[in-house]
């Protein structure tokens, strides 16, 4: 089983375990495993990001962690606070649903009733986990959305979702998520849809608001920019496996795995030419339905091809483990580990603040 990140410096208990995850869901075709045996941790006042190209498992990740699968096959151990949440009772998810862990969908549109104010939306949710009167849950929501920045906050809680944009459809979720004030929050993809200038206010918000409650954050996102604003660890997917784990500062510096080079190599850089195409990783993501018996990533790997016929074989053939220095595991035969590790973000220095924005 894959090991979790860890470091040499003293930190605070996870939050979040993740042990041999694993979720398969059945097919007419056949048994998809999405995600394959994962293991991670998050700590309280720490990111996560979570990163990887479209149906790496991420969502899936995510989902598994709130315990929203209906009709997959989940395995291996979540616990959150120390409590167990595979197997657990629907009855038992939805009291911490909410309440100890939160989430951020990608479009908050359709996320959001139609039919009803946002004031009322985010009044029910906390309703339902702290029984309170009518007029506290409203007065509750009007702080929740004067908090994430929206103007006029007694005003706009009269107002339907249609009637706000999109940055403040986001800013309405992210404030019925922590309307509870949940130990957890869990962001899906929560900038996809939002321009430039947005998305940084967005993430901004979110990472000002870990820092007033210690919150433990899961970022999931297919854009290293957004992950290195945020992160303070990260976990790269492919083909529902980790394929390397990291302090942000030690993947960006000195990633070990082809993948992950290649992620980073295929984002556009201030000094290539104006008409320079982007580097693009040839090939496309493996096929759940029939994995391949070794590396997933060999077939795109340009440290598997330039290998010796003997290297190929093992790539191909040979599924690697998830291996490597204390703090940087990768899955590969041939990893590109430096002689020296960057030290890992402090819980009370947030990667962003250092990262170009």
């Amino acid at each position: 089983m894959a090991e979790p990140l860890s470091t040499e410096r003293e930190l605070p208990e996870p939050l979040l375990s993740v042990r041999d995850l694993t979720v398969t869901f059945p097919t007419k075709r056949g048994p998809v495993r999405a995600v394959d045996s994962l293991a991670f941790d998050v700590l309280p006042g720490r990111t996560l990001g979570i990163v990887g190209e479209s149906g790496s498992g991420k969502s899936v990740t995510s989902m598994a962690v709130m315990g929203l699968h209906t009709s997959a096959e989940v395995t291996g151990s979540v616990t959150l606070g120390g409590r167990e949440l595979v197997g657990l009772p629907e009855r038992e998810l939805n009291t911490l649903r909410g309440r100890k862990m939160a989430m951020i969908f990608q479009d908050p549109l359709s996320s959001l009733h139609p039919y009803y104010t946002v004031g009322e939306q985010i009044a029910e949710h906390h309703r339902v986990h702290f029984g309170s009167s009518r007029a506290v849950a409203r007065e509750r929501a009007v702080e929740a959305l004067g908090e994430v920045g929206i103007p006029e906050p007694r005003r706009r809680a009269g107002e339907y979702p249609h009637q706000f944009s999109g940055g403040m459809r986001q800013r309405v979720m992210i404030a019925m998520a922590l309307s509870c004030e949940p130990d957890l929050l869990i962001a899906d993809e929560p900038t996809t849809a939002l321009d430039v200038t947005v998305q940084a206010q967005i993430l901004d918000l979110i990472a000002r608001i870990q820092q007033e409650r210690g919150l433990a954050v899961v970022m999931i996102t297919h854009d290293l920019g957004v992950v290195a604003r945020v992160a303070h660890d990260v976990l790269v997917m492919y083909g529902g496996r980790a394929a390397e784990q990291a302090p942000v500062d030690g993947l960006f510096a000195a990633p070990a795995h082809p993948y992950t080079r290649g992620l980073l190599d295929s984002l556009p850089r201030l000094d290539d030419d104006d008409d320079a195409p982007l580097r693009a990783i040839p090939g496309s993501p493996p096929s759940l339905l029939d994995p391949a018996p070794g590396c997933a990533f060999a077939p795109r790997c340009a440290r598997a091809a330039a290998g010796t016929e003997e290297e190929r074989a093992r790539c191909a053939t040979e599924r690697p483990r998830l291996d490597g220095p204390a703090g940087h595991p990768a899955a590969c035969h041939f990893p590109s580990f430096p002689a020296s590790l960057p030290a890992p973000a402090s819980p009370a220095s947030p990667a962003h603040e250092g990262a170009a924005s």
